[in-house]
C-alpha cells in the first residue's frame, strides 16, 4: 500500500466516524421514543393553555402547514442526510433536558414549549445531520410559531403599543368631532370608559399575520429573496394599521350602540374581520408590487 492510498483510506475512515449514512438504529429509536414522551404532554399543555385563547389561535394552522412544508421538502433534504456523531447530540440533550424538567415543574407553558422543541431539533439532528436540517430551515423555524411568546416579552412589547394605540385612536376620533379623551390605556368617550387590554395592543394579530404571511411568501416567492424581504417588511405596518381600525371600530360601537354591543361576539368578530383584511392586504400588495418589482429589476440589470 503506497502513501497516497493510506492517506485516502484514513480520510474515509475519519469521515465515516463523524458522519454516518442515515439509517434506523436502536439508539435512534430510543431517542425518537424519548422525544415523543416529552413532546406529547407538552403539546397537550400548549393546546389547552395557549391555543384556546386569542394569543394562540393560529397554532393549529401553523402546525398543519409546517408539517406539510416538511413533507414537501424532505425528499430533497434526504439526499444529503448524514447522521453526525452521537456525542454532539448527547451534549445538546444534557443542556435541554434539565431546562425541560424545570419548565415542566414550574408549569411555564412558553418555556416548556421552546425547550421541548429544541430537544426535538437535537433528536432530528442526530438522525439527519446539520446539512439536511439546513435545507429544512424555514419549516423548522416556522413551527416555532405554534408556541406563544414568553409573558415577559409580551408585557414589554404590549405596554408601549397600548399607550400609542390609545393616543392615536383618540387623536383621530377627536378630529372627527367625537367627545373623547384618554388617560394612559384608558379611553373615555361620552359616558363610557374603555380599557385597551393586551389583546387589543396588536401583538397577537402581528404574530399571527407574520406567521401566515411568511408561509405565503416562502411558498410563492422563495426563489426571489429580495422581493420576499420587501414583503416581510410590509407585514408590521399592515398589522398595526389593521389593529388601529379594530380599536376605532370598537370605540364607535361603544359610543353609538352601548358598551354591551362592543363586547363578546362583536369584539371577537371585529378582530377576525380586521385580521382577514390585513391578510388580504398582504396578498393585494403582492399582486400590486410584483409587476413593478420585475420591471425595476430588469431596469437595474440593464
Amino acid at each position: 500500500m503506497n502513501m497516497a492510498t493510506a492517506i485516502e483510506t484514513a480520510s474515509e475512515t475519519v469521515s465515516e466516524s463523524v458522519d454516518r449514512p442515515i439509517r434506523v438504529t436502536f439508539p435512534s429509536i430510543l431517542l425518537a421514543l424519548g422525544a415523543l414522551l416529552f413532546a406529547v404532554p407538552t403539546m397537550v399543555f400548549v393546546i389547552s393553555e395557549a391555543w384556546s385563547g386569542e394569543e394562540g389561535a393560529h397554532g393549529p394552522i401553523i402546525l398543519l402547514t409546517g408539517l406539510w412544508l416538511l413533507w414537501r421538502e424532505w425528499p430533497e433534504a434526504r439526499s444529503v442526510a448524514r447522521a453526525p456523531s452521537l456525542a454532539k447530540v448527547w451534549a445538546l440533550l444534557a443542556i435541554f433536558l434539565p431546562l425541560y424538567v424545570a419548565a415542566r415543574v414550574t408549569q411555564i407553558v412558553e418555556i416548556e414549549g421552546y425547550v421541548m422543541y429544541a430537544s426535538l431539533l437535537a433528536v432530528l439532528y442526530s438522525m439527519i445531520g446539520g446539512r439536511s436540517m439546513g435545507m429544512l430551515w424555514f419549516p423548522l423555524f416556522y413551527l416555532v410559531y405554534i408556541f406563544p411568546p414568553p409573558e415577559t416579552i409580551v408585557a414589554a412589547v404590549t405596554t408601549p403599543l397600548k399607550m400609542e394605540l390609545s393616543q392615536v385612536s383618540v387623536s383621530f376620533l377627536r378630529l372627527l368631532g367625537y367627545p373623547i379623551g384618554a388617560e394612559g390605556v384608558r379611553i373615555y368617550i361620552a359616558q363610557y370608559e374603555l380599557l385597551v387590554a393586551a389583546a387589543c395592543s396588536g401583538l397577537n394579530s402581528i404574530i399571527s399575520l407574520t406567521a401566515i404571511s411568511l408561509f405565503y411568501i416562502y411558498v410563492r416567492h422563495r426563489a426571489d429573496w429580495r422581493y420576499a424581504a420587501l414583503l416581510v417588511l410590509l407585514i408590521l405596518p399592515v398589522a398595526l394599521l389593521a389593529n388601529f381600525f379594530r380599536v376605532i371600530i370598537l370605540i364607535l360601537l361603544t359610543y353609538h350602540f352601548g358598551e354591551a354591543a362592543a363586547q363578546g361576539f362583536l369584539h371577537n368578530f371585529a378582530g377576525l374581520v380586521m385580521f382577514a383584511i390585513a391578510l388580504i392586504s398582504i396578498f393585494g400588495l403582492d399582486e400590486l408590487l410584483r409587476p413593478n418589482w420585475h420591471r425595476w429589476v430588469v431596469r437595474d440589470s440593464g
